[in-house]
C-alpha cells in the first residue's frame, strides 16, 4: 500500500507551555492540565487555534513509550509531540485523569473519564485561544478517555484518532471476556498503582508494594479481597475486585467509559478513525465502533487494523514471528505516525484538501505469505501486506463451516452420525498456560504476541519438559490435512460447540492456529497462533441471567474469538485448539459454580466436546475467495 501525501510539520511557530492549570470539574475536583499554544517571538499567540486533546492517566508530562517511529526509535517526551502540532498552528492539551499524577480526586479506573472529558472540552471551548474546534488523540487508556467523552457529545469536538482502545463493550473485551475475567486488569493495576499519589506518599504502603513477588502471588491463587497483591492499594484493588466480582452484564457494564456500543446514538458526530491490531486486547472494540458509529453518523468513520502488540505500530514483529518490512505504519500508510495524525487533523480541524477524505474506508494487514524461515533476529518470517477494503466485515468473505471429527480432523465435511465425544480432564489447579495472544500491560506474568505454541521457561505457568501444548491432555487438537492451495482467513471466529461438564460450571476455550510444517530452521514445525476465546458456561444463555449446568446433560454453546486476518499457505495446516483455560490471560474457572471473583475450592471438571451428525461441533471461519 502506497503512502497517502505525509503531513509537514512546518517551522512556523515557537511554543510556549502553560504549565499546571488546575481545571475545576463539575464536583469541583480540579485536574492538571498542561497547555502548550503558539507563539511568536517568546509570547503565545491570542489564536483562535484548533485544539487537540489527550487525556491520560500517565502523566500529562512524562514520556509515552509508543511516541515513536522507525526513523527514530527512541520515544518522543509528550512536550514534543505537543511541539510538533503546535508548531503547525494548534493548541495541545495534555491533562492528567482524576486521582492520577498532579490530578485531585480518587481514580476509578475508566468511570469518571466521560463527565471530566465532558468538562474538559468544555473549558477548552471557552478559552479565547480556541476556535471552538477540538480533535481528540491517544492510546491505550487515552483512547478510552476518548471513547468515554465521546459517548457525552461534549462541545467541540470535531475529529478524533482513538488507538488501540475506547471500549465498545468491556465486558467482552478489555476487562472480560465470554464471561471470563481478563487478568491484566491486575497486572495493570499493580503496576500504576505503585506510582499512585497514595502509596508514593505513604512510605509503609510504598515499601509493602516493592516487596510483593507478582509471580509467586499468581501461583497462589485464588485470593481474597483484602488479602491480595493489590491490598496495599486499596484504591486499585477496590476498582479491580469490582469488575471481577460484576459478573452478570448488569448496569455496572453499562456505564460510560465502558460500554459505548450502549451510547452510539448519542456518540459525538465526527470524523473518527479506530486503529487497532490483531495481537492488541482491542480489535473487537475497534471493528465493534466502526461498524456501530459508520452506521449511524455523518462524518467519515475509519478502521486501521495492523499485525502489531499493542502500540508497537513502529515494529515488524509480535513475538516470535515477523511480518516483514511492510508491516508496519512507517513509510506503508504514512511516514510517520505523527504524521498519520497531523493528516487526519489537519482534513478536518483546518479543512484542508489534502486527500484524507478520500482514501479509503478500511485498511488491515494480512498476515502470512512469508518465507517461513527464521530470520537474522531469529523470529519467524511469516510475511504478509496491507490492503485497502470497502466495508468491515469484508463484504465478500464466506462463512465457511469446518467441522471437529473424532479423528482430529478439521474439515468442511460434517461429522460421522455416531461419532463418540472426546472427553478431558481439566484441573483448575494445572491450567493450560497463555502463550501469547492479545496481551497487554500483563508484566512481568504474562506477555502478547504470535508464539509456537509450546511451553517454555518465558511463559508463566509452563513446566519441564516444556512439551507442545498440544501434548497436554486437556487441549484437544482439530486441524485440516496438509492445504493443498493458499486460504484466506478474515474476520471474526466463531465456534459452535456442543459440549457437558459433570461440574456445574465450568470454561471452554478456543484457540486459531497457523501450523507451520517442519523445516530445516523449525524441525518440529511451528505452531502459530493467530486468535483466540473463552466462554464461560454460565452464561451460554444470556449474560445477564446465567444459568449452571446439569452435569452431563449436553448443550449448545457458542465461542466467539476477536478477529484476525491471515493468509494459510499451501503446505500449512490450519489448527483450532479446545481447552478449558488461557491463564494468566484468564482467571481460571474453580468449576464450582462460585460467585464470580470469590471461589476459593476448586474441582477438577470432566468435559466433553460432541462430533456427532445431530450435534456437530464447529467453527465458522470467514475464507476470502480469490480476487483477480
Amino acid at each position: 500500500m502506497s503512502v497517502a501525501g505525509a503531513g509537514k510539520a512546518a517551522q512556523s511557530y515557537e511554543v510556549i507551555l502553560e504549565a499546571k492549570i488546575m481545571v475545576p470539574m463539575r464536583d469541583g475536583i480540579k485536574l492538571a492540565t498542561d497547555v502548550y499554544r503558539p507563539a511568536l517571538n517568546g509570547k503565545a499567540l491570542p489564536g483562535p487555534f484548533p485544539v487537540i486533546l489527550e487525556r491520560t492517566p500517565y502523566g500529562r508530562n512524562i514520556v509515552s513509550r509508543s511516541e515513536l517511529s522507525v526513523a527514530e526509535p527512541k520515544p518522543k517526551s509528550r512536550a514534543e509531540v505537543a511541539a510538533f502540532f503546535a508548531r503547525t498552528g494548534y493548541v495541545v492539551i495534555y491533562q492528567d485523569c482524576r486521582g492520577r499524577y498532579d490530578s485531585e480526586g480518587e481514580f476509578v479506573k475508566y468511570l469518571s473519564d466521560g463527565n471530566d472529558g465532558y468538562d474538559c472540552c468544555k473549558w477548552i471551548v471557552a478559552q479565547q485561544w480556541c476556535n471552538g474546534k477540538i480533535g481528540t488523540m491517544g492510546l491505550s487508556y487515552a483512547a478510552h478517555t476518548q471513547g468515554a467523552l465521546g459517548c457525552t457529545n461534549p462541545p467541540g469536538i470535531a475529529a478524533m484518532f482513538l488507538d488501540c482502545g475506547g471500549f465498545s463493550n468491556s465486558y467482552q473485551g478489555g476487562i472480560r471476556q465470554g464471561g471470563a475475567f481478563e487478568l491484566k486488569q491486575v497486572t495493570w493495576g499493580f503496576n500504576n498503582g505503585i506510582v499512585s499519589p497514595a502509596v508514593q506518599n505513604n512510605p509503609v504502603r510504598r515499601a509493602e508494594m516493592k516487596a510483593i513477588d507478582l509471580k509467586g502471588w499468581f501461583a497462589r491463587m485464588p485470593w481474597k479481597r483484602g488479602h491480595s497483591p493489590l491490598t496495599p492499594a486499596p484504591e486499585y484493588e477496590n476498582y479491580v475486585y469490582d469488575q471481577w466480582e460484576h459478573g452478570n452484564f448488569d448496569d455496572y457494564w453499562k456505564q460510560i467509559g465502558i460500554h459505548a456500543a450502549g451510547y452510539y446514538d448519542q456518540f459525538s458526530d465526527a470524523p473518527m478513525v479506530h486503529m487497532s491490531a490483531w495481537y492488541d486486547p482491542y480489535p473487537r472494540t475497534a471493528t465493534e465502533n466502526y461498524v456501530g458509529l459508520k452506521a449511524r453518523k455523518k462524518g467519515p468513520v475509519r478502521l486501521i487494523l495492523g499485525p502489531w502488540t499493542h502500540g508497537d505500530r513502529s515494529l515488524t514483529y509480535a513475538g516470535d514471528v515477523d511480518f516483514g518490512p511492510a508491516a508496519t505504519l512507517d513509510r506503508n500508510l504514512a511516514q510517520d505516525y505523527l504524521s498519520l495524525r497531523l493528516r487526519w487533523f489537519d482534513a478536518w480541524l483546518k479543512g484542508e484538501p489534502n486527500g484524507v477524505a478520500e482514501e479509503p474506508p478500511v485498511r488491515i494487514f494480512v498476515m502470512g505469505g512469508g518465507s517461513g524461515r527464521r530470520n537474522a533476529a531469529g523470529r519467524l518470517d511469516h510475511g504478509g501486506r496491507w490492503r485497502a477494503e470497502k466495508d468491515w466485515p469484508i463484504p465478500d468473505a464466506r462463512n465457511t463451516p469446518y467441522h471437529l471429527h473424532e479423528n482430529g480432523r478439521l474439515a468442511p465435511e460434517p461429522p460421522a452420525a455416531a461419532a463418540e465425544p472426546l472427553t478431558f480432564d481439566f484441573d483448575p489447579a494445572h491450567p493450560v498456560p497463555t502463550i501469547g495472544g492479545t496481551v497487554t500491560s500483563g508484566a512481568p506474568v504474562m506477555v502478547g504476541g504470535a508464539f509456537d505454541q509450546t511451553e517454555g521457561p518465558r511463559f508463566f505457568g509452563s513446566h519441564e519438559p516444556y512439551l507442545p501444548l498440544a501434548a497436554r491432555p486437556d487441549v484437544l487438537v482439530f486441524e485440516t490435512p496438509v492445504l493443498d492451495r493458499d486460504i484466506e482467513v478474515t474476520g471474526s471466529i466463531v465456534a459452535h460447540l456442543w459440549v457437558s461438564s459433570d461440574q456445574p460450571d465450568t470454561d471452554i476455550t478456543i484457540k486459531l492456529i497457523d501450523v507451520y510444517p517442519a523445516s530445516d530452521d523449525y524441525p518440529q514445525g511451528f505452531a502459530m497462533n493467530l486468535t483466540d476465546g473463552i466462554l464461560r458456561l454460565r452464561y451460554r444463555n444470556s449474560w445477564e441471567k446465567p444459568e449452571l449446568l446439569h452435569p452431563g446433560e449436553p448443550v449448545a454453546v457458542t465461542v466467539e474469538a476477536f478477529p484476525t486476518a491471515n493468509l494459510f499457505k499451501r503446505g500449512h495446516r490450519i489448527r483450532l485448539d479446545v481447552s478449558s483455560s488461557n491463564f494468566p490471560h484468564f482467571d481460571v474457572n474453580p468449576n464450582t459454580g462460585a460467585p464470580e471473583g470469590k471461589g476459593l475450592s476448586r474441582r477438577v471438571a470432566r468435559n466433553s466436546i460432541y462430533l456427532d451428525r445431530d450435534r456437530p461441533s464447529h467453527v465458522v471461519l470467514p475464507v476470502i475467495p480469490e480476487r483477480s
